[in-house]
């Protein structure tokens, strides 16, 4: 069964912006920037029929305008246990949307309703235990001023994840472009692996 997510693409030009913050933190393992992206509805391993669903519900989504994404910060996640570095991801109205969107079309697919709250993020580092909190605080005061990034998402992306430890290499299964058109996608290709 594939494990699968929706989520938004980080452009190559952001990404590479992104690999500056890379390093000076024992315990991280970096995620690689082809992998960098914000998820939008996690599922995790879905039968094929929920699959299939899924893709026809993002593919006949109700058509919008691009994303306006920004980029506003270096956090953490964990708490006094970190876990992982983020880029936090500024939440406008309409991301909230498209994410709400995700969570409507995954419910009538077949899947569990979403139990944690949505923090918009990219992940850049997961944590062992190496990174405690006074580490992970260095290194966020010692990374330096974020200036905001900002790009336009113009597609939504249906992502599955190989089987690895922490997560990625991530494949785009399919994309949905927004744009006022015909907010058709590129669906699934049942043929393909």
């Amino acid at each position: 069964m594939p494990r699968l997510f929706t989520g938004l693409e980080i452009p190559s030009g952001i990404a590479e912006r992104l690999t500056l913050f890379r390093g000076g933190l024992p315990g991280a393992r970096w995620v690689e920037p082809s992998d960098y992206h914000i998820t939008l509805r996690f599922l995790g391993e879905v039968d094929g029929r929920l699959a299939a669903d899924l893709d026809a519900g993002l593919a006949e989504a109700r058509a919008r305008a691009p994303l306006t994404v920004t980029l506003d910060g270096l956090a953490s996640f964990g708490g006094d246990r970190p876990r992982a570095v983020i880029a936090s991801v500024r939440l406008t109205p309409d991301l909230a949307d498209l994410k709400e969107e995700h969570e409507r079309i995954a419910r009538r697919a077949g899947a569990e309703p979403e139990s944690r709250r949505f923090t918009p993020h990219v992940t850049l580092a997961r944590l062992n235990r190496e990174a405690d909190a006074g580490a992970v605080a260095r290194y966020l005061t010692e990374a330096g001023v974020f200036a905001p990034l900002t790009f336009t998402a113009e597609r939504a992306a249906l992502y599955s994840a190989r089987t690895s430890r922490g997560g990625g290499p991530y494949l785009v299964e399919a994309a949905y472009p927004f744009g006022l058109g015909d907010g058709l996608g590129d669906g699934l290709d049942e043929d393909e692996d």
